[in-house]
């Protein structure tokens, strides 16, 4: 749902954009903001003073900072993009809200739903544009799926598989028994909540966001303990590495949903299958993310699969810039966010209980 701002944006000068965070991510963003007509990327902030002033250099003198309460003290921006650890996302973003900055934050919003509802609340109640980087909105064929479906396309939804398969533990590329960006990932102690909170909230906004909710999960979390050891150094092993989800939507349809960082050769796939009572629609971004595979007709051997090319879209950075600038807040936003991370926490009760729950909205 679409929501409006208190108060329209007035600035003539176009949209004044920070970025805390100078990672890979968000070099990322740092690149398509700079592309993006009505936004200027004028700050970047990272604890680590290297990072910041290479991104500087890199976005044509953008001024560079180590905190991103310095960068709000002495810029006049409009908006943060928070690009930070996931352990640093409401900190961070509570700041900026309480400056009444719009903020775009990577996921995950929150460790938990009742974090991730403070921040819908402070968003709120400040009035600003809040969204979160669920990255594969910006892919034309699920937007096109969820039209298609949206449509009776594919005729009543019964049926999904969906899968997120990353494959750097088995590969070991890189080496993750000495790599920290990669180790953290592996440790709760350092604030891990293991592959279903890394890139489960991504698989479950890609499985949900064409069809609709979902109202009951069954969960299975895996971490492969004899495989790649208890501990590394400091880091204690033992957050989850493979997820199987068995879900049910409002409407009654039933899905499978897994995850694994041990898929060899997928360095990092993405794939969703939904059946319906007309037809089937296959979406695979490792072949393209804008085609699907549509199956139209009420018999398998009549029927037939046919590609469809899928129209541009904004991604999730233009729809950010897009927002501050029209005062109407697109999607998906922290209560999207905060719904996502209300799944996961359903995830991991299911898991410890070994029992289905039905997901408390």
């Amino acid at each position: 749902m679409l929501g409006l701002l208190k108060t329209p944006f007035h600035r003539e000068s176009g949209v004044r954009l920070g970025i805390v965070g100078c990672g890979v991510m968000g070099r990322r963003h740092a690149a398509m903001f700079r592309n993006i007509a009505g936004c200027a990327l004028v700050a970047v902030a990272d604890v680590v003073q290297e990072r910041a002033v290479k991104v500087s250099e890199q976005c044509g003198g953008a001024r560079a900072y180590t905190s991103l309460e310095e960068m709000l003290d002495r810029e006049d921006l409009d908006a943060v993009s928070i690009v930070a650890p996931d352990s640093a996302h409401v900190a961070l973003s509570m700041m900026a809200l309480d400056r009444d900055k719009h903020v775009l934050c990577e996921k995950p919003l929150a460790p938990n739903p009742a974090e991730a509802h403070r921040l819908v609340e402070a968003a709120k109640n400040a009035g600003v544009i809040n969204m979160v980087n669920f990255s594969y909105r910006s892919a034309p064929a699920l937007q096109k799926a969820r039209a298609l479906i949206g449509e009776g396309e594919i005729g009543e939804v019964v049926h999904l598989e969906a899968s997120y398969l990353q494959g750097w533990l088995s590969d070991q590329s890189p080496d993750w028994r000495i790599d920290e960006t990669s180790l953290w990932r592996l440790s709760s102690r350092h604030g891990s909540t293991g592959a279903l909170g890394d890139v489960g909230g991504h698989i479950l906004d890609f499985a949900s966001y064409p069809v609709g909710d979902i109202r009951a999960v069954s969960c299975r979390l895996q971490s492969f303990d004899g495989l790649k050891g208890i501990s590394s150094g400091d880091y204690l092993l033992d957050a989850n590495d493979s997820a199987v989800l068995h879900v049910e939507y409002d409407n009654g349809a039933l899905g499978v949903i897994h995850l694994t960082r041990w898929a060899s050769g997928h360095p990092n796939s993405l794939r969703l299958r939904v059946f319906g009572t007309l037809g089937s629609i296959v979406i695979d971004l490792d072949k393209s993310n804008r085609e699907i595979s549509l199956f139209h007709g009420r018999h398998s051997k009549s029927g037939r699969w046919r590609k469809i090319s899928c129209p541009g879209t904004p991604n999730n950075y233009q729809r950010f810039i897009r927002s501050v600038l029209t005062g109407v807040n697109e999607q998906p936003d922290f209560a999207r966010g905060a719904e996502i991370q209300n799944i996961i926490k359903h995830c991991e009760e299911s898991s410890r209980s070994g029992h289905r729950l039905i997901i408390d909205r």
